[in-house]
């Protein structure tokens, strides 16, 4: 395949990656800026789309306001996906009552990719997410390297069942570190001027009263400067790092001071939790995490 590498968006996270694919817009725009976000004084866990307080925040939430724009510029474009990821929030949110195709096995996302392009159908989209779930459990080694190798044949295998004269073209949403069990706990003094934490653990954003953010931030870069970059709100919003425009609200989902890991750890919050303690982990701005692929192929 020709091509090379592109660069994600900030955070280097899921939600954020995923809704600007299909958006073709900035996480400012979109609004979906992080794992974990605020949304009128709860913290939404925007692939769960849940809170603790509103396990299922479909309707109190709703993901067509919190996410207002028609993935693809509105074309209507098949999405095969998980079949589980159907009737998710999340799905409503960066897909928008697209038409989603559901599979179950590998073979069954080849053959409906391949049916729908023979059917007549000019652009089809489609998500795996098995290098991701892989590295997020075992981290990198020999597990990681096969599920690397499974995914190049799953590559090889779509550019075989699609129509002769098709572009296949393959990217992906962020990148990876392997952190291990290298997990921060924020000191006390700064635990103790922190109101809340939101974001994830490579992009743990700290909330506090306005008058405390540049104590927070001072201390934060005493204590973990070595090892992370430590922003507020407002120098990454100067540095656009969401891009050039923040749509209005969009700014209030946001913390108030960020620590982004160069290292390889992660930072600590005990309302952010999964099925699974996560080894491989992402989020940061560092280039393991930013660069993705973008490859093409003629079949």
């Amino acid at each position: 395949m020709s091509g090379g590498p592109i660069t994600t968006v900030a955070p280097s996270t899921t939600a954020t990656a995923l809704t600007s694919i299909t958006t073709s817009l900035t996480p400012g725009e979109h609004g979906i800026v992080g794992y974990r976000m605020v949304v009128d004084g709860e913290v939404l866990n925007t692939l769960r789309w849940g809170s603790a307080e509103t396990p299922d925040a479909r309707k109190h939430m709703p993901p067509d306001v919190l996410q207002p724009y028609d993935p693809f510029q509105g074309h209507d474009v098949p999405l095969v996906s998980k079949a589980d990821f159907r009737r998710s929030g999340f799905s409503a949110a960066h897909l928008r009552g697209a038409r989603l195709v559901g599979y179950r096995t590998m073979a069954t996302l080849v053959h409906e990719v391949g049916r729908l392009l023979r059917e007549g159908e000019e652009f089809v989209y489609a998500y795996y997410d098995g290098v991701d779930k892989v590295s997020h459990e075992y981290g990198f080694g020999s597990v990681f390297d096969s599920e690397v190798s499974f995914a190049d044949r799953l590559v090889a295998d779509l550019i075989a069942a699609v129509p002769s004269g098709t572009e296949v073209l393959v990217t992906a949403d962020h990148g990876q570190v392997d952190c291990g069990n290298n997990v921060v706990h924020l000191n006390d003094d700064i635990a103790g001027m922190v109101t809340g934490l939101s974001g994830e653990g490579r992009f743990r954003w700290l909330h506090c009263e306005e008058e405390d953010i540049d104590a927070v931030s001072a201390a934060a870069t005493d204590a973990y400067g070595h090892q992370s970059w430590v922003f507020t709100k407002q120098q990454m919003i100067d540095e656009q790092w969401f891009g050039p425009v923040i749509r209005r609200g969009v700014q209030d989902r946001l913390g108030d001071v960020a620590l982004c890991p160069f290292e390889p750890i992660s930072f600590f919050d005990p309302a952010d939790g999964g099925p699974f303690e996560l080894i491989g982990r992402h989020g940061s701005l560092t280039s393991a995490e930013m660069v993705v692929p973008l490859l093409r192929a003629e079949a």
